[in-house]
């Protein structure tokens, strides 16, 4: 018999379990972006393109260890991921860079939103760096990262 406290808790892994596989799902896409990103980006932007890119590895092995540690497989890469629009040039490149991070703070904000404890400490430290990052390659800023598409 689940006792209600049981069937809660249960709930809630799940909840964290997806939250954390759509994090991880975003990620692998964010460092697949970034390869794309790093080869368009003129050279005054291709150190921040490398830095990101990096930071996104850093983050997608830290989602993947998150997954792990709730129970579950980490889902795998795409081999390809359709972007949302042609990158042919340098300024394509760091729209796609920042609707990248755009699209990080909406993960990070359900992650946040679904864990506990560390993860969701990891969670909004992933938020906080996305929505630095969008705000350096757009030139604009949202009052609530993460959350600004949902109102």
């Amino acid at each position: 018999m689940t006792t209600p406290r049981a069937g809660r808790a249960r709930r809630e892994t799940v909840a964290a379990t997806q939250a954390a596989q759509a994090a991880l799902a975003a990620e692998h896409a964010a460092v697949y972006g970034y390869g794309i990103v790093g080869g368009r980006v003129d050279d005054t932007r291709a150190g921040e393109a490398r830095e990101a890119h990096d930071a996104h590895r850093a983050r997608r092995d830290a989602m993947s260890r998150a997954v792990r540690s709730l129970g579950a497989e980490p889902e795998a890469a795409a081999a390809a991921y359709a972007l949302p629009f042609p990158v042919t040039d340098g300024e394509a490149a760091v729209r796609l860079a920042a609707e990248l991070e755009r699209r990080l703070t909406a993960v990070y904000a359900d992650l946040v939103r679904a864990a506990t404890g560390s993860l969701r400490a990891e969670a909004a430290a992933g938020l906080r760096e996305a929505a630095v990052r969008a705000v350096r390659w757009s030139g604009g800023s949202v009052a609530f990262p993460g959350l600004a598409d949902r109102v």
